[in-house]
């Protein structure tokens, strides 16, 4: 596991209209850690999540990201560059293209990965077929590792939501990230398979020393899964610390069950 900072966000702040979403909020995740950012509905979880990610563009605020042994600022960076630094995301509805397979979804994770020309991919000469042939075994790979290699070939349309949300993970890991946003991964599944899914991120960050920002509404898999926990209340900051120190925390008590809550 690296040791470090992998994300550092300060003193972010970001308002629509007369609502501040984001308020003076700081935190820090560690390089190879799962990190937990909790809060109730309406909380601003993922305002900081698009503010991160520069779908959002702050009013206040630093976003540092480790990369290449310095830190980059993300804020002002375009949205698509932001992939190139080793930062992805998935999104709370699965961004899938049901006419596609399973793998070429896979796939798609994998375009800053290509260096051969437009014409060497129409034509499938030379380096693009080599490259072609090298990304399919890497997709391969990622979708044993996600227990879903025997549907490799079969369509994205129909597929169970599990599936689905397991090609989305497999996806994002092309692109070789150091740090994966995961939006309410556990939407929409049961019981059996988000303690499947815990299984997965746990993995995900130990074979591909990979850190791990979730934010959930499932707290049973919040707990058992994140290493910290950053618990926020109408964009601004609550505490931070262990699953067990955050049970506790009396102001994380009282955001969700309110004055009387214990």
């Amino acid at each position: 596991m690296t040791t470090g900072d992998i994300l550092r966000v300060v003193n972010l702040s970001i308002q629509f209209g007369g609502l501040k979403a984001v308020d003076d909020l700081s935190f820090n995740v560690r390089g190879g850690e799962i990190f937990g950012l909790i809060g109730p509905n309406g909380a601003g979880k993922t305002t900081v999540f698009n503010c991160i990610t520069q779908f959002y563009k702050p009013d206040k605020g630093a976003v540092w990201l480790k990369h290449d042994g310095s830190e980059i600022n993300l804020v002002g960076v375009p949205v698509h560059k932001i992939i190139t630094y080793g930062l992805v995301r998935t999104f709370q509805n699965v961004e899938i293209i049901k006419e596609l397979s399973i793998i070429d979804n896979v796939l798609i994770g994998a375009h800053i990965a290509y260096k051969a020309s437009v014409l060497e991919q129409a034509l499938k000469i030379g380096r693009a077929r080599r490259e072609e042939r090298l990304l399919r075994e890497k997709a391969g790979q990622i979708l044993e590792l996600m227990g879903i290699a025997d549907r490799k070939d079969l369509p994205a349309g129909g597929q169970p939501y599990g599936v689905l949300k397991k090609t989305e993970l497999a996806r994002a890991l092309m692109c070789a990230p150091k740090l994966i946003i995961l939006d309410e991964p556990a939407a929409g599944l049961n019981d059996t398979e988000t303690d499947h899914l815990a299984d997965t991120i746990r993995t995900i960050r130990d074979q591909y020393a990979c850190a791990i920002l979730l934010v959930e509404h499932d707290m049973r898999l919040v707990m058992d899964v994140c290493d910290r926990i950053c618990a926020i209340s109408f964009g601004k900051f609550l505490t931070v610390g262990t699953p067990e120190e955050v049970r506790v925390n009396k102001d994380v008590q009282k955001a969700y069950l309110g004055e009387g809550g214990g």
